[in-house]
């Protein structure tokens, strides 16, 4: 098992839902965060006041998935939360060791279907 972490620009959020749809994901996590990389957030004009806005918002997705569909998972996300500019967001895949299912105790890969 693999957890797929995502962080995009969330106008794209509906874009990529879709998308991981299409390859068979049932289910995932979603946060609003806020943060910054390489483009380190930038200015803005109120009231005749400049400031820096140095945390930019984003959505965070969470997937939790069988190894089989990891590659299939990443070109979605790719693909569909591009725009071709800085600040489009990072992909992030680690390793799952186990998952239980809460109400029947059931555990391993059964447990994401």
């Amino acid at each position: 098992m693999k957890k797929v972490e995502a962080i995009i620009k969330p106008f794209k959020l509906e874009e990529v839902k879709e998308a991981l749809a299409q390859v068979g994901i049932q289910g995932l996590t979603v946060t609003e965060v806020k943060g910054f990389g390489r483009q380190k957030g930038h200015k803005e004009l109120y009231r005749g006041a400049e400031y820096v806005v140095e945390f930019l918002p984003k959505v965070k997705l969470e997937i939790i998935i069988v190894d089989e569909l990891l590659e299939s998972v990443v070109k979605a996300i790719v693909k569909s939360a591009s725009t071709g500019r800085i600040g489009d967001g990072k992909i992030f895949v680690s390793p799952i060791l186990d998952a239980i299912r809460i109400r029947t105790g059931e555990s391993g890969d059964i447990v994401l279907s």
